[in-house]
C-alpha cells in the first residue's frame, strides 16, 4: 500500500513538473523583457575568476547569449528525455523518469544562471565567481548522485564501462558507490565552493570531480576482476 501511494506522489510529480519545464525554460526570457528598458547601452557579459565584468557589450549581444544558452537548455532536456528511446539495453526504457528528472534539475541550473547573469549585467553588484558556478555544479551533482542508485545498465547514462554494462550485479553496486560519493561530492562543492577564493575552488571543484568519477570506476574494475577470478577457479 505504501508503494503505491508513494508511486501515485512519483506520477502527480511528474506531471507537475512536466507542466512548468517550459515556464522554467522561458523565465529568463521573461525576466529580460522585464528588464529591457532599464539595461544600459552597453551591459557586462563576460567576467573573470573574481567575478568582475572585463568584457561589455550592446543590449542585442546580450539576447544573443539568451537565445544560445535557452537553445542549448531545449537542446539538453529533449536528448535526456528521449535518449532510452535508442539505448538498445532492454531495461534502459525503466529510465525513463529518473532520466527526466535529472533533465529537469539541468533546466533549473541553466535557467537560473542565465537569470544570474542578466541580473549581473543590469545591477553590475552580483559578482560571478566561478565558487558560486561551481557551487551551482555541485548542487546539480548532488540530485544526479541521488537518483544514480536506481539507474539501470545503459549506454547512455551513468558510468558506462564495459564489465558493468556486461553484468547487472557489477551496474548496480557501482552505481550504489557512485551515486553515494556524487551526492556527498555535489553537497561539498555546494557548501565549501562559496567560501574560498576562486583559483582555490578551481582546484577543489576538479579535484572533487575526479575522486567521484575515478573511484567508481576502479571499484567497478575490481568487481569484475573478483568475478572473473571465481569463474576461473571453477
Amino acid at each position: 500500500m505504501v508503494y503505491a501511494i508513494q508511486s501515485q506522489k512519483e506520477i502527480t510529480m511528474d506531471k507537475f513538473l512536466k507542466k512548468i519545464v517550459w515556464l522554467v525554460m522561458a523565465a529568463p526570457v521573461i525576466y529580460l523583457a522585464f528588464v529591457w528598458n532599464q539595461l544600459p547601452d552597453k551591459v557586462a557579459m563576460h567576467f573573470d575568476l573574481h567575478g568582475n565584468p572585463d568584457r561589455y557589450g550592446s543590449k542585442n549581444e546580450l539576447i544573443g547569449l539568451t537565445a544560445i544558452l535557452i537553445a542549448m537548455n531545449m537542446l539538453i532536456y529533449f536528448l535526456l528525455t528521449n535518449i532510452y528511446r535508442i539505448d538498445p539495453k532492454k531495461q534502459a526504457a525503466e529510465n525513463k523518469t529518473r532520466l527526466y528528472r535529472i533533465a529537469f534539475a539541468v533546466v533549473v541550473f541553466i535557467s537560473a544562471l542565465l537569470s544570474l547573469i542578466i541580473y549581473s549585467s543590469t545591477q553590475g553588484s552580483v559578482k560571478l565567481t566561478m565558487g558560486f558556478v561551481f557551487s551551482g555544479v555541485g548542487l546539480l551533482f548532488a540530485i544526479i548522485g541521488n537518483y544514480m542508485p536506481n539507474l539501470k545498465p545503459n549506454y547512455f547514462a551513468g558510468f558506462r564501462i564495459p564489465w558493468a554494462l556486461e553484468n547487472a550485479e557489477n551496474w548496480r553496486k557501482t552505481h550504489y558507490l557512485g551515486g553515494r560519493l556524487w551526492f556527498a561530492g555535489g553537497l561539498l562543492l555546494a557548501i565549501i565552493c562559496l567560501f574560498i577564493p576562486p583559483v582555490a575552488a578551481i582546484i577543489v571543484f576538479f579535484t572533487v570531480v575526479i575522486i567521484i568519477t575515478v573511484i567508481p570506476i576502479v571499484y567497478s574494475y575490481r568487481l569484475y576482476k573478483e568475478q572473473k577470478s571465481k569463474t576461473t577457479n571453477h
